[in-house]
C-alpha cells in the first residue's frame, strides 16, 4: 500500500511540474523591451553572399521586431571583403539596403578597406557613408552602449 501511494503522489508531482512547465513555456515570449532605445551595430567582413544575404535578413527582422519596433537605432559596418556589398557592380543587395536605410540604418563602410583594395567612392552605392576603420567604429560604439552583433 505504501509504494502505491508513493507512486501515486510521484505521478501527481510529475504531472504538476509538467504542467507547470507547459504553462511557463506557454506563457514566456521574449525578454520585454523595457528601454526607450536600443542601439546595435552590425559588422561584416565576408564575400560570402549567403553571409550577406544572412546578415541583411537579421538586421531587417530586428527591425520588424514587435518589442523593438520604433526603438532600435542600427548601423551595418562592412569591411574586408564584405566590400562587395555595397559595390555598384554588384547591385544583387542595392534594393536591400536602401530598404534598410530608409528605416533609418546607418550603412557604413571602412575607409581602411577602401585604401588597401584600391577602392573608390565612385565604385560604392551613392548612399554608403564613411568610417576611417572598421574597428574603430566598432569599439566606440561597444564603448557608447551599442550591441556588437556578428550574423
Amino acid at each position: 500500500m505504501r509504494q502505491f501511494i508513493a507512486f501515486i503522489f510521484l505521478t501527481l508531482l510529475t504531472v504538476s511540474a509538467a504542467v507547470a512547465q507547459t504553462n511557463e513555456a506557454d506563457s514566456f515570449h521574449g525578454a520585454e523591451a523595457t528601454k526607450a532605445r536600443y542601439r546595435a551595430v552590425y559588422q561584416l567582413n565576408t564575400a560570402d553572399t549567403s553571409d550577406i544575404r544572412h546578415a541583411l535578413t537579421n538586421m531587417q527582422n530586428a527591425l520588424n521586431d514587435p518589442r523593438l519596433k520604433g526603438k532600435l537605432d542600427m548601423e551595418l559596418v562592412v569591411y574586408g571583403g564584405a566590400n562587395v556589398v555595397y559595390r555598384k557592380s554588384n547591385p544583387q543587395f542595392e534594393k536591400q539596403l536602401q530598404e534598410l536605410q530608409k528605416q533609418g540604418v546607418i550603412l557604413a563602410m571602412c575607409e581602411n578597406t577602401m585604401i588597401k583594395r584600391s577602392i573608390k567612392r565612385e565604385q560604392l552605392f551613392p548612399f554608403v557613408s564613411y568610417v576611417p576603420t572598421a574597428n574603430g567604429e566598432l569599439i566606440i560604439r561597444q564603448q557608447d552602449g551599442w550591441a556588437i552583433v556578428r550574423p
